[in-house]
């Protein structure tokens, strides 16, 4: 491919989305660019605090069922109240919570503010997600939140690498320097974000879609559950994976650099892939991703070295690059248009009952067993939920619209009053 080619595919890949969207995408790359705590919290308690694999499963699942806590509540926050104020309230929370966590230190006080950092870091997810919809015209929503994991990993792929030297100088410093990233996220929130909730019809009403639409939707639901498998064997990269390597003897900084192969390969590969599969059929995207994730961390059972490792990431990143954008293109298909807040909170609800069961299950998987069972675990859940998007997605839904819109800033929609 020639320079000039690369141009041209860099310009299409950005183009005709609107400003409201790119503030939202530098919002999410400043969030990501600080965030330490994920990636060496772990590393933190079994190495710097002296606790035990299971007491590290047993806080970051106490963080997951924080975003357990929060996810449906942050969905009917954003549909009632809007997108906006619920990522203010939630990025500044985070904030707080998150430099806390740097200073306390008994077991329990660390697992009480990590719940709190779970809920508050969760609580956005649903707001962004809609807002996102909200605001790309539907045939340029793959692409946008193909864009907007860009941004997360191109963040992330900075971040692990630089928090492993973080860590060996002082955790304190990345609790406070991610504390402080976030708040420049609220900033940002506050300055150039507007409010996108669609205004309801007089048909839908006020407030038309409750959580028992949510959870009468059979399909929907089901696809909950399959992102929840799915997001069970993704959450081993940083659960499962960091405590196998120091338990296996390597550092901290080894473990960065083995998993900063993950963001540098999203970096890389997001966009042209995305380009790629923008159009085919989800159906076997889908199954194609959950087996390469299933499999990928499967293949860690083999690794004995930093370049081992860094090759099965290399296998289940693949799976995340195809994943990410098809999935929430999926959820917002079924969505409808006054619900999104509340659909994208159960979608979250999924990765967040993952963050919960994912640190137990790792935990006591590799103190009782090793770590070679959970990564044989990670196939076969990786293989069940590929049967399982092969058999729900035989026939594709019709994405949910309102009856009336109009089409304001350059592809962001809101209902007809």
């Amino acid at each position: 491919m020639t320079a000039a080619s690369l141009r041209r595919a860099a310009r299409e890949s950005v183009s005709g989305l609107p400003r409201e969207f790119w503030w939202l995408w530098t919002s999410t790359l400043v969030n990501r660019l600080g965030a330490f705590v994920a990636t060496f919290m772990a590393l933190y308690l079994t190495i710097d605090r002296g606790y035990s694999a299971s007491y590290a499963g047993l806080v970051a699942s106490l963080h997951g069922l924080g975003g357990v806590v929060s996810s449906i509540g942050a969905g009917v926050m954003a549909d009632r109240f809007g997108r906006r104020p619920t990522m203010l309230v939630a990025q500044v929370s985070t904030a707080g919570s998150v430099a806390l966590l740097g200073f306390v230190s008994g077991p329990v006080a660390i697992a009480a503010v990590a719940f709190l950092v779970g809920m508050a870091s969760n609580a956005s997810r649903p707001a962004v997600q809609a807002m996102m919809a909200d605001i790309v015209r539907p045939e340029d929503r793959v692409r946008a939140f193909s864009l907007n994991y860009w941004a997360i990993n191109l963040g992330f792929a900075v971040s692990s690498m630089a928090a492993g030297f973080v860590a060996e100088v002082s955790y304190r410093a990345g609790f406070l320097i991610e504390a402080g990233m976030t708040l420049a996220c609220a900033i940002v929130v506050f300055a150039r974000l507007p409010e996108s909730r669609p205004a309801p019809t007089a048909k839908e009403g006020k407030d038309d879609v409750g959580l028992g639409t949510v959870l009468r939707d059979g399909r929907y639901m089901a696809v909950v559950g399959l992102s929840f498998l799915v997001a069970l064997v993704f959450q081993q990269g940083s659960v499962g994976l960091p405590v196998a390597m120091g338990s296996a003897g390597f550092s901290p900084a080894d473990y960065g650099m083995a998993v900063a192969v993950n963001g540098v390969l999203i970096v890389a590969l997001q966009i042209p892939v995305t380009r790629f599969i923008e159009h085919r059929n989800p159906r076997t995207l889908l199954v194609l991703s959950s087996l390469l994730a299933g499999y990928g961390f499967g293949l860690t059972a083999f690794a004995g070295s930093v370049s081992v490792f860094a090759l099965t990431v290399c296998v289940w990143t693949l799976a995340e690059i195809v994943n990410a954008p098809v999935q929430t293109g999926l959820v917002v298909r079924l969505s409808p248009v006054q619900g999104r807040g509340r659909y994208q909170g159960m979608y979250t609800l999924s990765w967040s009952v993952a963050a919960l069961v994912a640190p137990l299950m790792s935990g006591a998987v590799i103190d009782r067993f090793g770590a070679e069972w959970l990564w044989a675990m990670c196939a076969v859940v990786g293989t069940a939920a590929a049967l399982g998007y092969g058999l729900l997605m035989r026939r594709l839904p019709e994405e949910r619209r309102p009856a009336a819109q109009v089409p304001v800033d350059a592809g962001r929609e809101v209902s007809a009053a």
